[in-house]
């Protein structure tokens, strides 16, 4: 029997993909990560991954998918996460998203994260319905940052330190409110684009960008 089968949790996601996945591979002190990413949806800023592996004797309260709780809450979870729980980062730049596309992007970043973990896992729960490019044995959980605790403590992580990479631009191109958008289409960000244009930092490959981009070379003649 894995750690995780013990821990009841009254509502919200709780451990048990975590303790399926250790039964799947016969090991009940399997080590299992969470990873789920954030920023696949803005104009603007890499796409951040994060990977975190959760002690089911000692992990923070009121973990949740990162975009059901309040920046307050996710900002009070951070540290916490940080201390009593082993994550790694991966980031997949703007450029890397331009060569490829989004999704390939995100799914690069989730194995870098993975890679950054301090430890050696057995196993992961993956977000979503698309598996990372990793060998190790893994399983998609669609709104798995709503089902698993593990993923749930990813999607926070990765979902702050995203917003702290687009505040730190905004200090460098403040039109655009990265600090308050985080990159999306929002009608203050589209109105910088209009009148400061495009900067280094948004993904030229995306649609509305990219009519931009076509406007202003057909305007340079």
């Amino acid at each position: 029997m894995s750690l995780f089968k013990d821990i009841i949790i009254d509502t919200g996601p709780d451990f048990v993909e975590e303790d399926k996945l250790c039964q799947q591979l016969n090991n009940p002190n399997s080590i299992i990560a969470g990873v789920d990413e954030a920023g696949r949806g803005p104009w603007a800023g890499p796409v951040v991954a994060a990977a975190a592996i959760l002690d089911a004797r000692d992990f923070p309260e009121g973990l949740n998918d990162s975009k059901k709780l309040s920046k307050k809450k996710r900002d009070a979870l951070y540290p916490l996460i940080m201390e009593k729980a082993q994550v790694g980062i991966g980031i997949a730049t703007v450029e890397e998203i331009d060569q490829t596309n989004i999704l390939a992007a995100s799914l690069l970043a989730m194995v870098r994260a993975v890679e950054n973990l301090p430890v050696a896992v057995d196993g992961i729960l993956v977000d979503g319905n698309r598996e990372p490019p990793t060998d190790l044995p893994k399983k998609c959980l669609i709104k798995g940052d709503s089902r698993s605790l593990s993923i749930a403590a990813a999607s926070i992580i990765a979902k702050n330190f995203r917003d702290k990479i687009m505040s730190d631009l905004a200090k460098i191109h403040p039109e655009y409110g990265w600090d308050k958008n985080a990159g999306y289409g929002v009608p203050k960000h589209i109105n910088a684009l209009r009148l400061v244009g495009v900067t280094p930092h948004h993904r030229k490959s995306f649609a509305p960008i990219k009519r931009i981009l076509d406007e202003d070379s057909d305007t340079s003649y």
